[in-house]
């Protein structure tokens, strides 16, 4: 990440443009201000910043025989559901309040609730899909404390802002780096619950078959899980059809193995829900490659 002593002009133009659009859609009431920042994400964001093009070029090599129609439907609907994400964690008090009467599903929840009354440790695992914080906000409306793990925008004037659409959420967030780890690592060793979202490119990790191609994996989360003892549940926030509200579900436990193994594990829980929601996934991402 570049610090305000190394960042660029392009840097703070970039923050201030986008300063500006948030603020315009802060005016707008929440439902409004969701679905326009959505729209202004797949219009004008994305194709400016190269994630439309970025996104047809992941989707088509995923599916090679999708037609070119499909192929742009799912990139534009990527894009707008990526701006809806954004906006959405920077209208917390609404987007609260928009989840107050969603309820968790899945078989995971009663292994949640044992590992709570045991006080031993939960790590969540998720990907950039649907809205990931979903889970995380209707968990901690339940009583569930959960930390977090972020890494931080290369972009010092945007994730000076950013950074507060996450904090606060539920429980510590710490940033991906020594320090953060081992605060994180902390938080585990103590009995308390913390999620991480493993679909990130690292090159030095093995690369492990994601929807049919190799893609660079941390171990990590693995790693720390076997350390910790955690138990390590998978969940999902997927955006309904009205694009405002979601299916939040808290699947059944990963088995504790090898790292690899459980990277393995988790990234098949994540295909099957990009497969039943190729629209969702955020392919902006550089995921392959």
């Amino acid at each position: 990440m570049r610090t305000f002593e190394t960042a660029t002009r392009s840097d703070w133009i970039t923050d201030r443009a986008l300063r500006a659009i948030i603020a315009t859609a802060m005016a707008l009431p929440y439902k409004q201000r969701v679905r326009w920042f959505g729209a202004m994400a797949e219009r004008l964001v994305a194709p400016t910043a190269g994630y439309l093009k970025r996104s047809r070029t992941q989707i088509s090599m995923i599916w090679p025989d999708m037609e070119d129609a499909e192929v742009n439907r799912l990139a534009r609907a990527c894009c707008n559901n990526f701006g809806r994400t954004m906006i959405e964690g920077y209208s917390r008090g609404d987007y609260t309040a928009q989840l107050a009467d969603t309820m968790p599903t899945g078989a995971g929840m009663e292994h949640l609730a044992k590992a709570k009354e045991d006080g031993r440790p939960v790590l969540f695992v998720t990907g950039h899909f649907g809205n990931h914080d979903a889970p995380r906000h209707v968990l901690n409306r339940l009583g569930y404390t959960i930390g977090g793990i972020y890494k931080p925008i290369s972009n010092p004037y945007f994730n000076e802002h950013y950074l507060g659409t996450i904090k606060d959420v539920s429980g510590p967030v710490f940033p991906i780096d020594r320090e953060g780890m081992a605060g994180f690592m902390r938080l585990l060793n103590g009995g308390g619950m913390g999620t991480m979202l493993f679909d990130v490119r690292v090159k030095k990790y093995p690369a492990i078959p994601f929807l049919g191609h190799p893609a660079h994996t941390s171990t990590g989360l693995g790693a720390i899980a076997l350390k910790t003892g955690s138990l390590i549940l998978p969940y999902f926030g997927t955006r309904r059809e009205d694009g405002l509200n979601f299916d939040v579900t808290i699947e059944t436990p990963v088995e504790l193995t090898t790292p690899e193994q459980i990277m393995r594990d988790v990234t098949d829980r994540l295909e099957a829900r990009i497969r039943a929601h190729p629209d969702q996934y955020f392919w902006v991402h550089r995921r392959w490659g």
